[in-house]
């Protein structure tokens, strides 16, 4: 469209934008209309040009008529291609450097030497370089991006591998600590002993998260178990006594009222419910109560966890349910910040979904899904 416009507006019979280096003059897009002989793609031997003078001088060079001007009159490039009327505009980019030209030449006189067909000329160069720094920057984007997306697979690969071969050294420490324990032991090894327990128990369970987030990233998400039943209950029930016996100085209130058949993956529920209220323990405020809840109603189940504190910040709200993301205001907390992301897997593969509301009067995450 830009070398129409030239074409029709100085009466000139070829345009074109060449590509021109020290050695090389190609064609990359023309319009020709003088049967000028040149395709898109095809090179000038770049002496022959005057081309490889603009590139020298950084400056466009403009001929109304070649047999009255002074200093084109005698030059070869006229004479070898048979023009009259030549105007050759230089392409620069961003970065300074030139890309080639935006030019165009007829076998007649044309009056060229104008501020406007120059303004006109030297408008058309910029926006031609300046898509071509565009063209540029994208393509340098998406090889970025194509390349963090290879590194991110290769550390999601690492960590499912790491995960799943840690599995069976982990299984004979503790087998080892299991046979030492029922041996006769002072108050000391007996303590060490349990110190080891717990440190292997928390080695399992950030294994199981690590194995849980591979399977959400590289296996199409988490694989469910499940079963229509009523029984949830007696499995919250155990995830708060468990967290109780773990923080006995928390309160934990429950309101479990599942009276419907939920067709669901009890031990994942489980799992989503103890992330979450591990969440609550961890960033609610420690001097009041965290708030329970699991119902049936309208052929849905419903599971929610509040406490009170400081409301999550909406930078933060952003990223909460990303892996590795970790609460800005417990900096230094503990584990691998990847509760939240896998309770939200659990819930996305039980067809469900996990929101969150944050205000100053009480944090509540809510697990909704439906129970067919």
């Amino acid at each position: 469209m830009i070398l129409d416009v030239v074409c029709r507006t100085t009466g000139m019979g070829f345009a074109a934008v060449a590509r021109v280096t020290e050695d090389r003059w190609v064609a990359c897009k023309l319009l020709d209309q003088i049967n000028f002989g040149l395709k898109p793609g095809g090179e000038l031997k770049v002496e022959t040009t005057i081309c490889s003078e603009i590139r020298r001088n950084a400056e466009p060079v403009v001929i109304d008529h070649v047999d009255l001007d002074q200093r084109y009159s005698q030059h070869h490039t006229p004479r070898l291609y048979g023009f009259q009327s030549y105007i050759s505009m230089p392409i620069i980019r961003a970065d300074g450097s030139m890309f080639g030209t935006l030019c165009a030449i007829d076998p007649e006189p044309r009056e060229l030497n104008a501020p406007a067909t120059l303004a006109m000329f030297k408008a058309f160069a910029d926006l031609i370089a300046t898509h071509l720094d565009a063209q540029d920057y994208s393509d340098a984007r998406d090889k970025e991006l194509i390349d963090q997306r290879h590194d991110a697979e290769l550390r999601e690969q690492f960590i499912a591998v790491l995960g799943h071969d840690l599995r069976n050294p982990l299984a004979a420490i503790d087998g080892g600590i299991r046979l030492l324990s029922k041996r006769p032991l002072d108050d000391k090894a007996a303590g060490i002993i349990k110190l080891m327990q717990d440190s292997a128990a928390r080695m399992s369970g950030l294994i199981d998260s690590v194995l849980d987030f591979a399977r959400g990233r590289l296996g199409g998400g988490i694989a469910l178990e499940r079963v229509s039943s009523t029984s949830l209950v007696p499995l919250l029930d155990l995830v708060v006594a468990e967290l109780r016996t773990a923080w006995p100085d928390r309160v934990i209130e429950t309101d479990f009222t599942i009276v419907e058949p939920v067709s669901c993956d009890g031990e994942r529920v489980a799992q989503l419910f103890s992330n979450l209220l591990a969440n609550a323990i961890t960033h609610g405020a420690g001097d009041t109560s965290i708030r329970t809840k699991a119902w049936t109603q309208g052929g849905f189940f419903e599971l929610s966890v509040a406490n009170s504190g400081e409301p999550i910040p909406a930078a933060t709200m952003e990223h909460l349910f990303q892996p590795f993301y970790r609460n800005s205001l417990r900096p230094t907390q503990q584990g691998l910040g990847l509760g939240l992301y896998i309770a939200s897997m659990i819930a996305q593969a039980h067809s469900g979904r996990l929101d969150v509301t944050s205000t100053a009067v009480e944090t509540r995450f809510t697990f909704r899904m439906p129970i067919d």
